[in-house]
């Protein structure tokens, strides 16, 4: 359990300079009498109060000597019956007040019971001589009066040690709260910084990509365009035949370009479906592969449900990015695409028969792992299989049961 520091409860340190300086007034003018016992009394009281002005919080010796001390400066002008009981109840509330201040709960009831004995013992043991007829009368009023008098004091101490508790709680609880919200603000702080730097990672990625997929593609194309005008200009005015074939090729590579461009935009479209379903959309991007390659895909799509929008967008891209891979590398002749429902799964599988290559030599592409990151982020599970002149098969198997997440 923290403990909270003296000075920082100014509510307290008021209340005891309150308390001390009425016990001094009580002593000193009520009534004033110049002698021995008023000079221990204000000695006595005035000690006791500028011990409060340094409290121990470490030591448990310490805090068990300056208590012993303290009490010892109550007892002295009390046994001397000189100490009011008013003056002694004041005394003993500091002495309480301070006692929660550096002790425990357990601290704090063992001082409370010794203020209660001290007053037992020194107030109730004073004798009574009644000089008159009505001595055994003043007796038993006396011994009345000294009870109520000490009930009362023990409820007055009790009542102050669980205040002052309740007090202490509060503050304590207060200094929590605003420390958790310090280190609440901290963690936003670092949480922002951390989803900043996540953004600008992923935005550099994407630009990486891009900048990959229009040097791969878009920039082989034009280069070869600017190749092919070049040829035509070079032959334009000795043979005209083989210019006119140079430039109907470079007018080929410019449809293709602009495909290219088209196929980009596509990609970075946040709904690339745009309202279509999922088998309609893959047969648009098998229409526009068969325009660009010329090979006639085998296609084969049966989805008895409908799919989330997150699934949907992930098996398209996949299927795009495979697709756009057969076109740039594969030489393929023949493709076919499955999509299907079967034994609790949904399979994805694309396959062509190209030239094939090594999958452990070509794991750093930014589709391949664009694919996997898709898959991973559906549950789903990924597979590519290909060797050197045997082809490329893309399989991915989503369990069903994943899709309730979505």
């Amino acid at each position: 359990m923290v403990r909270l520091t003296y000075p920082s409860f100014r509510l307290l340190l008021y209340l005891e300079w309150l308390l001390l300086a009425t016990a001094m007034f009580m002593e000193v003018l009520l009534p004033f009498q110049l002698s021995w016992s008023l000079l221990l009394r204000v000695l006595a009281i005035a000690i006791f109060s500028l011990m409060g002005l340094k409290l121990p919080m470490v030591k448990l010796e310490t805090k068990l000597l300056y208590t012993a001390l303290e009490l010892g400066l109550i007892w002295l002008p009390a046994t001397q019956h000189s100490l009011s009981p008013r003056s002694f109840l004041l005394l003993c509330l500091v002495l309480v007040m301070r006692s929660c201040l550096i002790f425990k709960r357990s601290g704090q009831l063992v001082v409370l019971i010794l203020s209660l004995v001290s007053h037992g013992t020194l107030f109730l043991s004073r004798p009574i001589e009644p000089k008159n007829f009505m001595r055994d009368k003043i007796i038993a009023m006396s011994w009345d009066w000294r009870l109520s008098n000490m009930l009362l004091f023990s409820l007055t101490l009790v009542f102050a040690l669980l205040l002052i508790n309740a007090l202490l709680a509060e503050r304590q609880s207060r200094e929590q709260l605003e420390i958790a919200h310090q280190q609440l603000e901290v963690i936003n702080q670092q949480l922002c910084q951390y989803a900043l730097r996540i953004e600008d990672q992923a935005t550099l990625q994407e630009r990486n990509r891009i900048a990959r997929e229009i040097h791969d593609g878009l920039g082989h194309t034009l280069a070869a365009q600017t190749i092919q005008i070049n040829n035509t200009l070079l032959f334009w005015q000795s043979n005209n035949d083989k210019a006119l074939t140079f430039l109907k090729q470079a007018k080929q590579l410019g449809a293709e370009a602009l495909l290219e461009i088209r196929r980009s935009l596509s990609v970075l479209r946040s709904n690339p479906l745009q309202g279509q379903s999922l088998k309609s959309a893959i047969e648009k991007l098998l229409t526009d592969f068969q325009q660009t390659t010329g090979i006639q895909p085998s296609c084969k799509i049966d989805l008895p449900q409908t799919l989330p929008t997150e699934v949907n967008t992930a098996l398209y891209r996949i299927v795009q990015e495979s697709l756009t891979n057969i076109c740039k590398h594969a030489q393929a002749t023949s493709v076919t695409v499955g999509l299907l429902v079967h034994s609790g799964m949904i399979h994805l599988s694309i396959e062509d028969n190209g030239k094939g290559f090594n999958p452990t030599q070509n794991t750093t592409g930014f589709g391949l792992q664009g694919m996997r990151e898709r898959a991973v982020a559906l549950g789903a599970q990924l597979n590519l299989h290909s060797q050197l002149g045997t082809g490329c098969c893309i399989s991915v198997s989503l369990p069903l049961s994943k899709l309730l997440v979505f």
